[in-house]
């Protein structure tokens, strides 16, 4: 399914121009960054001090929520206010469940964002429900009915609609029909899009959010490709919808939306941080940065056959017993060997040292890669300790029981002469020791030599244009049945804040499409940054959980408490359980939906009162809030998901 201009390429994809008040989306406009309000709409003082705020920090477009009548009226006032303070940046209304609202602020602010998912239907059941074609299509009916109206008055006032489908709200009878999968994102957009096209309404504008970034990808191609079938050019907003804060909000963010702009799709883009919303625009503009830098980079033109974006299938491995690997995406991390002998050094690879005892974590690296081969005998004990516990030792020089990486040229020019040696001497030489080969040229003559080289692992190394160099390299081993695992090592020269998004940028494109077996990221900086930072990028890819995953909406004016207050508290009782998901949500719009994603959620049901869930079920309802996350950790107890930070000791986990 062609779902970008070019696979070998960052070729940004021609939409048609959406007009949004005075800004320009899609069509020749560069990619505009947006965010959202989470003040209250009716408040209009704090609202227009928010909107202003995002305005001077280079935000182009503001969204704010609109429940009822009154936010609704309220936005005359605010956008009124902003003109008259010299702001005229576009205002967005953000509609659930209230058509009436949506009809009303549509004199007042440039563009509507539905949820097609809650538009007209009510809030899902997840309750299986028979739909027959005639069922179904009077269910369209209604659709039109109570749609209609809204279409035709934003084309007689010339303001946008932003059909913006959400993973966690999609109604029982796209559910029902189509699964809560991405394809069911796509037909709940296109039942409201047909709509509009019917009533000749083409100022549209997409959304496909998801909290997973995985569904958010397949969901955007989907539907790209759908509209390169329908021949329909209708611009993207991207957006990783309840990414959470900090560094994992950022890596979320920067993985689903940097593979698609690295593909050249996307028009606008917003960051969905559990922080102040002034916060979202610094990643959003390294993410346009980004994609601006790319633009018409890519390598030499080949044809793809293995990749699907239908289903996500990885290559056939075979991992080596002689190397720790991690089934789930190995972690390799530089160490400088002056640091082997330094204090702190076990805890730079991530492990514990207690009373002359190592302890591995969920954390510890697999395997710490030295430039220099070190003969010293203090240093050379300290890496026989690592590997007796486990963990691997990689090295550009021969080391006793070492993997021994070399690179691809070198290897051929060694191993022709062996078999010189071998055929004069009627023998042939013996491998002394585990061997990585270092493939760091895009050329499939130098590739064929793989074949004969057997290397336990493969580590690609681009010098440039990674996404792209990495997916012939794919393609080529895939045709080429090679089924060495593969670590994907990639260098920057970039500050810790840009090396978030655009490691996760590109090591997420490719995780996401189930390439690669494990990462090695060269930067100029800690062990112990780089080493987390692998693992929070294999942990948002889906691959390996090392710690809690917090799914954590970014707040608005429906959060019915200080969101980033209790996000702060969770994180502080529970970030210490790989494998386990929490939903931290202010409001119900998108919470029992994000629940599927989650095996435990905190959602905001009334002012002060708090609504507990197991997966996508209601358990606990009305918790006065004060008791709320005590609440929480007795049911993550009581199904046996718990488990003390003292106890915690977990081993990395050896391929074999």
């Amino acid at each position: 399914m062609k779902y970008c201009v070019s696979s070998y390429q960052t070729i940004r994809r021609k939409t048609r121009e959406v007009m949004v008040g005075k800004v320009g989306v899609g069509g020749d406009h560069p990619i505009r960054i947006q965010s959202m309000t989470t003040s209250s709409t009716r408040n209009v003082e704090a609202t227009v001090d928010q909107i202003m705020r995002l305005a001077d920090a280079g935000c182009e477009i503001a969204r704010v929520t609109v429940q009822g009548m009154k936010e609704a009226e309220a936005c005359e006032q605010i956008k009124n206010e902003l003109v008259r303070r010299g702001y005229l940046i576009p205002l967005v209304a953000d509609i659930h469940f209230f058509p009436p609202a949506a009809m009303k602020v549509a004199d007042f602010v440039d563009k509507i964002r539905i949820n097609p998912g809650n538009y007209v239907d009510k809030r899902a059941s997840f309750k299986i429900i028979e739909y027959d074609d005639a069922t179904y299509a009077a269910e369209i009916e209604k659709i039109e009915e109570k749609f209609t109206p809204l279409v035709e008055k934003c084309k007689r006032l010339k303001k946008a609609i932003r059909i913006g489908t959400n993973h966690g709200s999609l109604s029982d009878r796209i559910m029902n029909r189509y699964g809560d999968t991405p394809f069911g994102m796509v037909e709940s957009a296109l039942e409201f899009t047909r709509i509009c096209r019917k009533n000749d309404f083409h100022d549209l504008i997409f959304s496909m959010k998801a909290s997973n970034p995985l569904v958010m990808i397949q969901a955007y191609r989907l539907l790209v490709a759908e509209m390169e079938k329908l021949n329909w050019n209708y611009p993207l907003h991207l957006g990783v919808t309840e990414a959470g804060e900090g560094e994992d909000g950022r890596i979320k963010s920067a993985m689903g939306m940097g593979a698609l702009l690295l593909d050249g799709i996307g028009d606008t883009i917003r960051v969905s941080l559990t922080e102040d919303p002034w916060n979202e625009i610094d990643p959003c503009r390294r993410l346009v940065r980004l994609a601006e830098e790319a633009q018409g980079q890519g390598v030499s033109p080949f044809e793809e056959t293995h990749r699907n974006i239908q289903e996500v299938k990885k290559r056939a491995v075979s991992f080596p017993k002689s190397v720790p690997m991690h089934r789930n995406g190995t972690v390799m991390v530089n160490v400088d060997a002056e640091l082997l002998q330094q204090p702190d050094f076990y805890q730079l690879i991530g492990c514990e040292k207690q009373l002359g005892t190592i302890k591995l974590k969920s954390t510890t690296a697999d395997m710490i890669v030295l430039k220099h081969a070190e003969r010293e005998e203090r240093k050379l004990q300290i890496l026989s300790t690592l590997l007796k516990k486990g963990v691997g030792v990689a090295s550009f020089h021969p080391l006793t029981d070492a993997l021994y990486i070399q690179p691809l040229q070198a290897a051929i020019e060694s191993f022709q002469k062996q078999q010189q040696t071998a055929r004069f001497a009627l023998s042939r030489t013996t491998r002394p020791q585990p061997l990585a080969i270092l493939v760091e040229k895009e050329s499939e003559e130098e590739w064929n030599w793989i074949h004969e080289l057997k290397p336990e692992i493969l580590i690609f190394s681009p010098k440039n244009h990674k996404l792209h160099a990495a997916r012939h390299f794919f393609e080529w081993l895939q045709n080429a049945k090679i089924s060495s695992p593969v670590i994907l090592h990639f260098t920057y020269l970039l500050d810790k804040e840009d090396l978030i998004i655009q490691a996760a940028a590109e090591y997420g494109a490719l995780l996401c499409d189930g390439y690669g077996e494990g990462i090695w990221i060269e930067a100029p900086h800690e062990p112990d940054f780089m080493r987390q930072l692998s693992f929070n990028i294999l942990q948002a890819a889906r691959m390996r959980s090392s710690k809690t995953d917090f799914i954590s909406c970014p707040s608005c004016g429906r959060t019915l408490f200080d969101l980033q207050e209790v996000s702060r508290s969770i994180r502080n009782r529970t970030a210490h359980l790989p494998g386990v998901k929490i939903a931290i949500m202010g409001c119900i719009v998108n919470g029992p939906g994000e629940m599927a994603d989650a095996d435990f959620g905190y959602v905001g049901s009334k002012p002060g009162m708090i609504d507990l869930y197991l997966g996508k079920q209601c358990v606990e309802k009305d918790i006065p809030f004060s008791e709320a996350v005590d609440r929480l950790v007795a049911l993550i107890k009581q199904h046996g998901r718990w488990v003390e930070p003292e106890e915690l000791e977990m081993a990395s986990c050896p391929s074999e």
